[in-house]
């Protein structure tokens, strides 16, 4: 192999070529998290016959530069690839990759660079596709935790502290609490003037509107446990190029990296190896047309076909305790713990079905039917839905939160989306449905004043009555017991 280091358009820039003459198709990844800690995957593509090309975007670790996240990848991916393919050791061919942010960059280079600089086929894991559908929900509301760690980490500095959060929580435990939530950099005690910018992006699905007119093919990688999961899902089904592949596992944002509760043996799946192979099948031309894939069936330790949902269903619920509770944004339900009070006034509407007679396999999107009344002129509703085991543990299945407003104290019918689930409950699990007014930190809580959110610099308690009878439970189930997969197989068929 060959290794060495060069600047394209000024951009920091590796290059490891396979051992031979060539020239070699390509792998491209663009990265604003350290090319150098990518060397290994970059071994990893040359030891199978690819030229590997990993950058820092520009005013990242050694790529001079103002960095403006999501501003300026199309163009700056478009310089690389028109310099890879006037290299000797290029066949022409490029496969854009990365995960996270490095998706961003694969996929605007594809859908949005000029036609003659585009790839010739790309790989987006968990794909964090724009400032909007990071910033919030599809219902509007903001992800407070995840973009605050963010941000923290890597927003408008040249390097990163992964862990300038954490810190900064543990000498501050109260740090998110603090109103407005545009002042976070002055409590971070750094320049952050990124921040208050993030969560004016309201263009969610900007990027999926453009992947219909995709002309190149797609393999999309995501978890059922990441922040992402519906973007992923909704790109796939989007992807107009000729092939689109969708593996979807019981993992996190860090994907094999960071299983779920519900991950098996079946679901440790060699990503890299998977990748490669794609990328040969694709170059070749060799891939089915149409939309193919795999999604894990968690807690069962294997695979389905992406896309075969469960059959609409719908369970109703008996009230706990709940019916009329106070959302007090001072003193919110947290998205950190699945602890329930069991003294003082309610904070939340809790619901409870009975243990279930069978294992039941639950695939496909869920969601919450009811109708409430909040006191507040704006108000959050949040539903999580956790399973008791028949051991007495909870564990968080599905959380959705949507938004309404209204005039204070009238009822309404309400629908909140809770997003996919792929899972097999065990017999005898019980399921707990909180309805609640927010879900902190992962949510910004909203102040109930009418006041967005973000910069609003008072809370206001909100009184809630939620209609126990008219609380629908939606959940997708297979009708039979599934057959297994080899997710390997729908992947490069």
């Amino acid at each position: 192999m060959t290794a060495f280091s060069t600047a394209v358009g000024e951009l920091a820039t590796d290059v490891r070529l396979p051992a031979g003459d060539g020239p070699f198709p390509a792998v491209l990844v663009r990265t604003p998290y350290d090319r150098t800690r990518q060397r290994a995957e970059a071994r990893g593509w040359a030891s199978r016959g690819f030229a590997a090309v990993v950058q820092d975007v520009r005013g990242r670790f050694a790529s001079p530069g103002e960095w403006h996240p999501y501003a300026n990848e199309a163009a700056d991916g478009a310089t690389t690839v028109r310099w890879i393919r006037r290299q000797p050791w290029s066949d022409g061919r490029l496969v854009a990759l990365g995960a996270s942010y490095a998706a961003h960059c694969a996929l605007v280079l594809a859908l949005d660079a000029p036609e003659d600089t585009r790839p010739d086929a790309v790989v987006a894991a968990v794909p964090a596709l724009g400032p909007a559908e990071t910033a919030r929900e599809a219902s509007g509301v903001e992800r407070l935790l995840s973009r605050a760690g963010w941000w923290a980490a890597h927003g408008d500095r040249p390097d990163s502290d992964e862990s300038a959060l954490d810190k900064a929580l543990a000498a501050d435990p109260a740090l998110l609490t603090h109103l407005p939530l545009t002042g976070l950099p002055e409590r971070l005690g750094r320049d952050l003037p990124s921040w208050a910018g993030l969560w004016r992006h309201r263009d969610r699905g900007r990027l999926v509107a453009r992947a219909a007119h995709a002309a190149v093919p797609l393999l999309t990688v995501g978890g059922h446990h990441d922040h992402f999961t519906e973007e992923t899902v909704g790109l796939w089904r989007t992807w107009g190029g000729p092939s689109a592949r969708l593996l979807l596992g019981p993992w996190g944002h860090g994907l094999g990296s960071a299983p779920g509760p519900d991950a098996g043996p079946a679901h440790r799946v060699n990503l890299g190896e998977l990748y490669v192979r794609w990328a040969r099948r694709a170059l070749a031309g060799d891939l089915a047309p149409g939309r193919h894939g795999a999604q894990a069936l968690g807690g069962a330790d294997l695979w389905l076909p992406a896309g075969e949902d469960g059959e609409p269903g719908t369970r109703r619920l008996r009230l706990l305790h709940g019916s009329a509770f106070t959302a007090d944004p001072d003193r919110p339900v947290r998205s950190d713990d699945l602890t329930v009070p069991t003294d003082g006034p309610p904070d939340r509407c809790l619901l409870l079905t009975p243990p279930l007679p069978r294992p039941l396999d639950v695939v496909g999107p869920v969601g919450v039917r009811l109708r409430a009344t909040a006191h507040a002129p704006s108000a959050d509703w949040a539903a999580r839905l956790v399973a008791l085991t028949p051991e007495g543990t909870a564990e968080r299945l599905a959380v959705g939160v949507t938004r309404h407003a209204g005039p204070a104290g009238r009822g309404a019918a309400l629908s909140v989306d809770l997003g996919r689930l792929a899972r097999r409950l065990r017999a005898g699990t019980r399921l707990r449905l909180e309805i609640a007014g927010h879900h902190f930190p992962a949510h910004a809580r909203n102040p109930h004043t009418g006041d967005d959110p973000v910069t609003a610099g008072r809370l206001l308690a909100s009184r809630r009555e939620v209609d126990p009878d008219s609380v629908v439970l939606r959940l997708p189930v297979l009708p039979s017991r599934p057959t297994p997969i080899d997710p390997a197989e729908e992947i490069l068929r």
